[in-house]
């Protein structure tokens, strides 16, 4: 990639940077953060100094996604200072600045423009409307990005990561899944209902290549964030005959559409994207019908898996959070942290903290593995950091209340899917 002109070290950079930050009333301290190169050597930028490494998090503490925003930050708290506790990255303490954009798009962006002069990374950023509203600055300014977001249109971009599969991937997994498990077969008609936007958008194109490619009929259900009551689709779905039923939304809408399909005996099989699940689903009246019911397609394994990296995590987290809710945003923000370290630890390697040098020492990952599931192909900005997915399944009893039930396998015809596209 050919990064832009004003990237470079020059005189004449470094002075309009000057004017720039006077003009703006930016602190000295970003001043300071952008320093030369670190007295032991390795080339500095924004974010980096002799004693600190600034990691940015735009997060929701105060939104719709507030509980999956805390067990994110504070799994990379967690992460920050087991890091700190045996000497930091590159000799420097790794700090990690916290804002809550709330799920608001417009307060994420000034949140970004806040933060952006002081960090040199992102390990967090919630919410695909929220990323998408940024990839150009994060293009821009080249901060190594991982979003809390899984649409395959955040590919392609050389600063921004998507980890694990996307949302389209997923979904061709779970037509797998019904057909090699629940009786699905050609001619069958299922249903999916889905988000407006990226999010619902990327996971009905893979819902509805893998359909074809099994012969299966798709009706789709496209619905708002703001929907929660889902008897119309239910009865709709009814109508159509379905067999079994994808959902591509939120814990809110997976738990309305199961327990009013369950109510009306519409008893098939469901399978959800990740983010259509939390455990607290499991306190509901909707509980025993999402048991019996629900299956979830995920890039993660649940926090109850036997993965020795899984339950150090666990542990590690129970001891540090006592009594607080061990969900998939754990293991998902923990591990993205890990991975952030590895690229960290790399460019350290390699002499430079700069920031266009830690996107180039991530992207020069193929297989990064942290421990905590599928290793991690990062070289090509325009596919899927993985193809594989795990299937889990509703458990109150468990820790995360999910379990496994299909360990990590690429489906078939995704590398198909992925050549054609």
């Amino acid at each position: 990639m050919n990064h832009p002109t004003h990237r470079t070290r020059t005189v004449l950079a470094a002075a309009l940077t000057a004017l720039l930050l006077a003009g703006t009333g930016c602190s000295s301290k970003a001043d300071s953060d952008s320093a030369a190169d670190g007295a032991d050597g390795v080339k500095g930028g924004p974010g980096v100094t002799d004693k600190a490494i600034k990691l940015g998090a735009l997060t929701d503490l105060t939104g719709p996604y507030a509980t999956l925003g805390k067990s994110i930050v504070q799994a990379q708290q967690m992460w920050a200072d087991e890091t700190n506790a045996k000497g930091g990255i590159c000799g420097r303490k790794v700090e990690i600045v916290v804002k809550d954009h709330g799920y608001d798009v417009q307060k994420a962006v000034t949140a970004y423009a806040d933060i952006a002069p002081d960090v040199v990374a992102m390990p967090q950023v919630i919410g695909s409307p929220v990323v998408a509203a940024l990839l150009d600055d994060i293009e821009r300014d080249q901060v190594l990005t991982f979003p809390q977001a899984w649409a395959a249109s955040l590919l392609g971009k050389n600063s921004v990561q998507v980890l694990g599969t996307t949302y389209d991937i997923d979904m061709i997994a779970a037509v797998d899944y019904l057909t090699r498990t629940k009786g699905i077969k050609k001619g069958d008609t299922i249903g999916h209902v889905y988000f407006e936007g990226d999010y619902g958008a990327n996971a009905l194109q893979g819902s509805e290549w893998a359909a074809k490619k099994a012969g299966l009929k798709v009706v789709g259900q496209k619905i708002k964030a703001t929907d929660t009551d889902l008897s119309a689709q239910v009865s709709a779905l009814n109508k159509e005959g379905v067999k079994a039923i994808l959902i591509s939304a939120g814990p809110a809408q997976t738990a309305s559409l199961v327990g009013v399909a369950a109510s009306r005996g519409l008893k098939v099989p469901v399978v959800s994207n990740a983010p259509g699940y939390a455990p607290q689903l499991m306190k509901t009246p909707a509980a025993a019908a999402l048991e019996a019911m629900l299956s979830v397609v995920s890039a993660i394994p649940a926090v109850s898996s036997d993965v020795p990296g899984v339950k150090k995590m666990v542990a590690a987290y129970q001891k540090k959070y006592p009594g607080a809710l061990v969900d998939s945003g754990v293991l998902s923000g923990y591990n993205a942290a890990r991975l952030m370290g590895v690229s960290l630890t790399k460019a350290c390697e390699d002499g430079s903290l700069a920031r266009q040098d830690v996107v180039t020492a991530h992207r020069m990952q193929s297989n990064a593995d942290a421990g905590l599931g599928s290793p991690q192909n990062f070289s090509d900005v325009a596919e899927p950091a993985s193809t594989s997915t795990y299937v889990l399944k509703p458990d109150a009893k468990a820790v995360g209340a999910m379990v496994n039930v299909e360990e990590a396998h690429e489906a078939p015809g995704v590398k198909e899917y992925l050549s054609k596209g």
